[in-house]
């Protein structure tokens, strides 16, 4: 303890441990975020987390390589290549040779492959002590070979970044990278394959801007500096003072561009998940039961209005409680890539009978706190952005997508408006309408208008008996055709809203019967039946030819 104490007492009067001759290397290891010391073997043991603040430490290759990695399982590649000089920059071979001698790389990633869990990949992880982790020729070589055997293979590719951006000593020829690894994997998403970026402190420059950000999942540790333009960078260019947390992977979750922060002791199994979630076998597993033609279940006595005031109650099921009991090992994912993640979508890839699927939910809550977070069940442009996203990662995957509907209609707001809430919807319906993957549409509480079809261009679409599906909210029409509000409940009849409306209009296809009083309680009924038909739903679309379903799709709208 007394080296422990004198180690602290120099830093605080800013000594450099270092020149210290009677203090072994590599005992203690400073926390930049609490700046205390700890244990070396401490950090090891406990995946270079700080055991007193919980901050992350920076991770050599190798290191993260072993941890996770299955033991002895991976397999270095593209060893041994000779950096250059194109720019003949004085001092720079000299300074990579005793980078080599230093770290014992040859460059600033490593690449090869590994089995994470039992689950092939291939996989790059940049090292920060090798000149900030920058990217010059050899790195850009380095992954872009890695990236190409893993398309010739079909093998997922994992990429851990850690960077200063773009090479300075290489110039141009660094710059050129960013097109040269973004090409090769372009042509591995083409053919299908799964891309998992993960970013670490500090992701930036030319790296952020290139195949950091191009993963069909992008995971990042907590806390990591993420951006194009560094902090220092950005206040000495333009002099503007950052937000508070600008640029760490927290604002970036916020704003849409990562799909999930993982903690760095669950990393190992999330990329296991993930990546056995898009090798899985797509054959569900045994056929339904249950044929949903209740029609004569279905207590046709309750009026269109009051069927309105059932599908609003705060305690019926909302889109989570269907998802918990519906699919196994659901991983949400976030974003829209451009501006936000919104609340009111709930989008992500889970297993249904062990076949995966895309699930994305108009989200409510069960109490104010809950609505408010999710805006009420309202999607804004990036929730629908969102949804398209992850519908277009389905498609490429081969994946079935199932949609869980349940909203007053999209957001109205100002600021909605001005990011383009109609470009988003119609995106939308003009996207969905030739998706080459089975789609199926549930509504589970309201269907309001715009908001609610831009999820609900589908091969079926299905309702519960107290859900309304609708072009307005009946204030809305009674306002628009009666020039009165209150007279909602006399329009709600004219409209022709309730499910039992709808299966005689042809506009759904199935109408599932559920409590009187439908509470979170008594779900697993209405699970039951809904499970079963999506069984026979998913054993015979999934058999379908692409054309098949697409055709289908059309004639099913073209008849309306």
């Amino acid at each position: 303890m007394k080296l422990q104490k004198l180690f602290k007492k120099r830093i605080k009067s800013n000594e450099v441990i270092d020149k210290r001759d009677d203090v072994p290397d590599g005992i203690f290891r400073k926390c930049r975020k609490c700046k205390s010391l700890v244990f070396a073997k401490t950090v090891k043991e406990s995946n270079y987390i700080c055991p007193k603040c919980g901050g992350y430490f920076r991770v050599h290759a190798m290191r993260r390589i072993e941890m996770i990695g299955d033991e002895d399982s991976f397999i270095p590649w593209f060893e041994g290549i000779k950096t250059e000089n194109p720019l003949e920059f004085k001092g720079y071979e000299k300074k990579v040779e005793d980078l080599r001698k230093k770290t014992g790389l040859d460059e600033a990633v490593v690449c090869g492959e590994i089995s994470i869990e039992g689950s092939k990949a291939a996989i790059a992880v940049m090292d920060g002590r090798f000149l900030m982790a920058s990217m010059g020729k050899i790195v850009g070589e380095k992954i872009t070979a890695m990236v190409e055997k893993a398309t010739k293979n079909h093998w997922p590719v994992v990429i851990f970044s850690c960077s200063g951006g773009a090479r300075m000593q290489e110039g141009i020829v660094s710059l050129m990278q960013m097109a040269k690894t973004s090409s090769a994997l372009k042509r591995h998403h083409e053919s299908g394959n799964l891309y998992i970026s993960v970013l670490t402190d500090p992701t930036t420059g030319g790296v952020t801007a290139s195949f950091a950000m191009q993963g069909d999942i992008i995971l990042a540790e907590k806390d990591a500096l993420i951006g194009f333009a560094g902090p220092r960078v950005i206040a000495q260019t333009i002099g503007e003072k950052l937000p508070e947390g600008f640029q760490k992977s927290e604002y970036l979750l916020e704003h849409g561009f990562i799909d999930r922060i993982v903690n760095r002791e669950d990393l190992r199994k999330t990329l296991s998940d993930l990546i056995k979630l898009h090798s899985n076998s797509s054959k569900i597993e045994s056929g339904g039961v249950y044929i949903s033609n209740e029609v004569l279940n279905i207590d046709k006595k309750i009026s269109a209005w009051d069927r309105v005031l059932l599908s609003r109650r705060n305690d019926r099921p909302v889109a989570r409680d269907y998802i918990d009991k519906l699919f196994t090992d659901f991983y949400e994912f976030h974003g829209d890539r451009y501006y936000m993640d919104d609340g009111a979508i709930i989008g992500g890839v889970g297993l249904f009978h062990n076949v995966p699927v895309t699930v994305i939910a108009q989200a409510k809550g069960h109490n104010t706190k809950e609505n408010i977070k999710r805006n009420f069940g309202m999607p804004k442009p990036e929730g629908y952005r969102k949804a398209l996203r992850l519908m277009k990662q389905a498609e490429k995957f081969h994946r079935p997508i199932i949609c869980l509907v349940d909203t007053p209609g999209a957001f109205c707001g100002v600021e909605a408006e001005m990011r383009g809430q109609g470009e988003a919807i119609a995106k939308n319906l003009f996207e969905m309408s030739d998706l080459k993957t089975p789609v199926v549409t549930i509504v589970i509480g309201e269907g309001g208008s715009g908001g609610a079809l831009a999820m609900a261009v589908s091969d079926n679409v299905w309702m519960l008996e107290n859900s309304v599906y609708s072009i307005l909210s009946p204030e809305g029409y009674a306002s628009i055709l009666l020039k009165d509000g209150k007279l909602a409940p006399k329009t709600a009849n004219m409209m022709k809203m309730t499910a039992m409306d709808l299966l005689e209009l042809g506009v759904v296809e199935k109408v599932f019967s559920e409590p009187a009083k439908f509470t979170k309680e008594n779900l697993d009924g209405v699970i039951k039946k809904l499970d079963a038909e999506l069984i026979n739903f998913l054993d015979e679309y999934m058999k379908l030819p692409e054309d098949e379903i697409i055709n289908r799709r059309y004639e099913r709208f073209r008849a309306m």
